[in-house]
């Protein structure tokens, strides 16, 4: 006999869930009377969309699972937000919360957190929404969402436990972890894919966030065709970017567009060939796309593939490898990946000229093994995803397609709680900084040295130059910034303010030296 809460602990903790994010309230009391008995760890960020990032955080630095625990009412939709978030760059994140009694009638009746219903909300924001009306089912819905984090696309999932099931005992097992891993793709995929690659002298590979758990494969399988390899902001560091076939992530740049529709043949590897990755409509390919993708429903969005192969990234990556003879065609001229990484190279300059400076001190300033949680901010999609140079897989956390604002301090955060040994720095405007200001409290009490650059341009500047553009006066834009600094040490933090991009690597350094978060201020000169 168990209660649901002690079933719903009992699954995280036989799935590997070693650490949950969240706020406890009146509903999920008996959710937090189980998680130190399985030995699960629990982190309190300040609000419950801080911890959602946090747990994104953590899931994209470590490769597991991240899971949220709130009440009912406000508090999931709070954390709706980062659902949305990890839902739309596919990762892997778990939000339970309880809902009302199983007897609560249709109509309102004014209960606590009372809201026609937290399912149907939570459905219209992740891939799967359930309600769950007793514990087998409670276990099972567990179960299968590990499971599908394991062998399908991960994207966000959302469980909701009847308040009253939470502390009525029933009988109900557990059901053991399975150990199935994803999909291998079809060898009649692989043939064909191979046929293909065999018969084209012009390749270019888009590296998506599908692989950057298989970077080795992905790095073979570039050197024996010779392709140049261009990444999403997600493939960020799939292919080292000082290595020779790479071109960065620089999809948005005109150059890039240029390049991939001359190409003769497109490998796409876990990618979307989204709009939010392209900045633009889609490609306008004049030769051979070849998808590999773990969601049969990617195999011909945004542009139909000649051949789909579906499947784990890196299995089939190494097959391909495999099957190829070695003879490269060609692209294996060296020279043809820094010609055009030289032409993105300009287009990259004037786009970013504001932060360039920036950008080379701060890369100075990093170890090898950094991560860096980058906002939706023009320093960063203007700037750091383009520029700021990354050398292995996991190590820049964006928030690309759902594009939210606050994301950078509480991912950092979760991710530096995923990697402990590795550092990790955040990069923000004011702007996005001031959603989620008060998770420097919370990195703060887990005495986490975090460095938290922030570029200040009073408000909103992205949106500030989009008005003008237009031809009419900025509205609603306009935020002068308060005190970072002081604000920083109000929150438990250091905080400093600097003027020149000589002083940014020294700040950087004592930053990564003190066991608080440093909170370090930066002008941004006009566009």
């Amino acid at each position: 006999m168990r209660t649901g809460g002690e079933v719903a602990v009992e699954c995280l903790a036989a799935h590997g869930v070693e650490l949950v994010f969240g706020i406890p309230g009146t509903h999920n009391l008996p959710l937090y009377a189980q998680l130190e008995r399985h030995g699960i760890r629990h982190v309190s960020p300040r609000h419950e969309q801080g911890a959602g990032y946090a747990a994104d955080g953590y899931a994209r630095a470590s490769g597991r699972p991240g899971v949220v625990i709130t009440t009912a009412g406000p508090a999931l939709l709070n954390a709706a937000v980062a659902a949305g978030q990890a839902q739309s760059d596919s990762v892997p994140l778990l939000v339970l919360a309880p809902g009302m009694p199983r007897a609560h009638p249709s109509a309102s009746s004014g209960y606590l957190h009372e809201m026609p219903s937290q399912q149907r909300a939570m459905s219209g924001v992740v891939e799967r929404s359930v309600r769950v009306m007793s514990h087998a089912e409670l276990a099972g819905e567990l179960a299968a969402a590990f499971t599908a984090f394991r062998t399908a696309r991960p994207r966000a999932r959302y469980v909701e436990i009847p308040l009253d099931m939470l502390a009525e005992e029933a009988d109900a097992v557990v059901p053991e972890p399975q150990h199935a891993g994803p999909p291998a793709p079809a060898s009649a995929a692989l043939a064909a894919a191979v046929e293909v690659l065999r018969a084209g002298e012009r390749p270019g590979i888009v590296a998506g966030g599908g692989v950057v758990g298989a970077p080795d494969a992905l790095r073979a399988l570039a050197e024996r065709l010779g392709a140049p390899v261009i990444t999403s902001a997600n493939g960020k560091g799939a292919l080292p970017e000082d290595h020779a076939l790479s071109l960065g992530a620089r999809l948005n740049l005109p150059a890039a567009r240029t390049w991939l529709e001359e190409c003769d043949v497109v490998l796409a590897v876990g990618t979307e060939l989204g709009e939010s990755d392209l900045w633009g409509p889609p490609l306008s390919l004049s030769g051979a796309l070849i998808r590999v993708d773990i969601d049969p429903l990617e195999a011909h969005a945004n542009h139909v593939a000649t051949v789909a192969v579906i499947g784990d990234a890196g299995a089939a990556l190494a097959g391909l490898v495999d099957a190829l003879d070695g003879s490269p065609g060609a692209a294996a001229d060296p020279s043809v990946a820094a010609e055009l990484r030289a032409r993105l190279d300009v287009q990259y300059r004037t786009q970013a000229a504001p932060w360039l400076d920036w950008l080379a001190a701060l890369d100075g300033a990093l170890p090898g093994d950094a991560i860096v949680a980058g906002d939706s901010a023009m320093c960063c999609y203007y700037g750091a995803i383009g520029g700021l140079p990354v050398r292995r897989p996991r190590s820049f956390l964006y928030p690309t397609g759902f594009g939210t604002l606050g994301y950078a301090v509480p991912a950092a955060l979760g991710a530096k709680l995923g990697a402990p040994d590795r550092p990790v720095l955040a990069l923000s405007g004011d702007g996005g900084l001031m959603f989620t200001v008060a998770e420097l409290a919370s990195a703060a009490a887990l005495r986490l040295p975090l460095p938290v650059v922030v570029f200040v341009n009073d408000g909103y500047g992205e949106i500030r130059n989009e008005m003008e553009d237009a031809g009419f006066a900025p509205v609603g834009v306009e935020l002068p910034a308060p005190d970072l600094p002081a604000l920083a040490a109000a929150l438990g933090c250091a905080g400093i303010g600097i003027a020149e991009p000589s002083e940014l690597g020294p700040a950087i350094r004592d930053a990564f030296a003190r066991d608080v978060p440093t909170l370090i201020t930066v002008p941004e000169a006009p566009r």
